[in-house]
């Protein structure tokens, strides 16, 4: 059974687990704040607390994990923080995960983020797939979308069976 571990699974990371899970997936969540934590468990989903702008904190979580959903396309914060976790910091955890059992990186390509920050962001998850042949999935379309969930999941479960 595959297995999935959302970063930043707040309202829309709990609806796309939902799919995943319908899908027969395995689904991991995490948020950067204890409190939230609830909320990912009581969706039925493994609650995990992690800190995007800390790597280590999400490494420790891909021991069993085929994929990893870097869902910050709408992450709030000061904007250096959250440009820092669609630059350096996801360059740095990209270089880790080489070394773990994680085969697909799917990025959040759109939201309210700044758009040259998600480009940037894009830029460097393309980057990593060419260099260490890290399969990839760019997520582009807005969540507002009717069925945004759905064909994310198909996307992310796509990455995995190529």
């Amino acid at each position: 059974m595959a297995r999935a571990l959302i970063v930043g699974c707040g309202c829309h990371g709990r609806e796309l687990a939902a799919e995943l899970a319908g899908l027969g997936w395995q689904v991991r969540g995490t948020s950067r704040r204890p409190d939230e934590l609830e909320a990912i468990e009581a969706a039925g989903f493994e609650p995990a607390l992690a800190d995007p702008d800390r790597a280590g904190t999400v490494l420790e979580l891909c021991g069993d994990v085929g994929a990893v959903v870097w869902l910050l396309g709408s992450a709030n914060g000061e904007p250096e923080a959250v440009s820092a976790i669609h630059g350096p910091r996801l360059q740095s955890l990209l270089e880790k995960l080489v070394d773990t059992p994680v085969r697909g990186f799917v990025y959040e390509a759109a939201g309210s983020v700044d758009g040259g920050v998600l480009d940037e962001g894009a830029a460097i998850v393309e980057r990593a797939e060419e260099r260490w042949r890290i399969p990839v999935t760019l997520l582009s379309e807005q969540r507002s979308e009717m069925g945004w969930a759905v064909r994310s999941a198909a996307a992310i479960a796509a990455l995995l069976a190529a």
